[in-house]
């Protein structure tokens, strides 16, 4: 974890690696960037998908949400991206963790905004925090917004996701769940469940609109 941290802070001063000075660090990110922005102009291509509203309180329909996003991961050649993003590294002598620092913050730069996402007639609905919605959540969106429950309750405002690892009962594998946590009026934080969140919970459209909304997994890109 801290060495993480470190390479983190590394690329934020342009690389404090020995091998590689700050004309090197712009060069990486540029060509890291091209890379990143071609994956998702292929991911692009599937927006924006239309979402109708159900049930009382108005919530935009989960499954069709999960469609649109899954859709448009799968649709983007990660092995040429992977593969792409290697020759980067070995053209610069990067280990595998440093070049991985600099792609997630790319791919954090380029998140997408949900209004380039989803197109909403009904302003007034809530946008479900499934599990496939919160997966390709960018790191700080939705933060201090309003939560309402199923039965339109207000249970307190978004603080953020969390991965929580689930065994899957027939297969046996394990799969990944991202999950959320809130905080109530009070001031206390409560995750959200460890089970699947399809239309349990929701934040309004209208105030997640404007903020990034689909960011690109980097975890479907292998660099080893």
């Amino acid at each position: 974890m801290l060495k993480k941290i470190l390479l983190r802070c590394a690329i934020l001063v342009g690389f404090s690696f020995p091998a590689v000075g700050q004309t090197q660090s712009a060069e990486i990110r540029s060509k890291v960037d091209a890379v990143i922005s071609t994956a998702y102009e292929t991911a692009s291509s599937k927006f924006p998908c239309k979402l109708k509203s159900s049930g009382d309180p108005k919530m935009l329909r989960w499954h069709d949400v999960g469609k649109c996003l899954d859709s448009a991961n799968d649709f983007v050649d990660w092995d040429d991206i992977s593969s792409r993003l290697k020759a980067i590294s070995k053209d610069y002598r990067l280990q595998s963790e440093e070049m991985m620092a600099v792609v997630e913050s790319s791919l954090n730069a380029h998140a997408l905004s949900y209004s380039k996402v989803f197109n909403v007639k009904d302003v007034e609905a809530l946008l479900p925090l499934s599990n496939s919605l919160l997966k390709f959540l960018p790191e700080g969106s939705l933060q201090d917004l309003p939560v309402f429950n199923k039965s339109g309750e207000r249970v307190g405002t978004f603080s953020g996701v969390y991965s929580f690892e689930k065994m899957g009962t027939i297969s046996g594998t394990r799969n990944q769940l991202v999950l959320f946590q809130y905080t109530d009026p009070k001031g206390n934080v409560h995750g959200s469940s460890e089970r699947l969140l399809l239309d349990s919970f929701g934040v309004p459209w209208k105030g997640a609109v404007s903020q990034p909304g689909f960011r690109l997994p980097p975890s479907s890109i292998l660099l080893k």
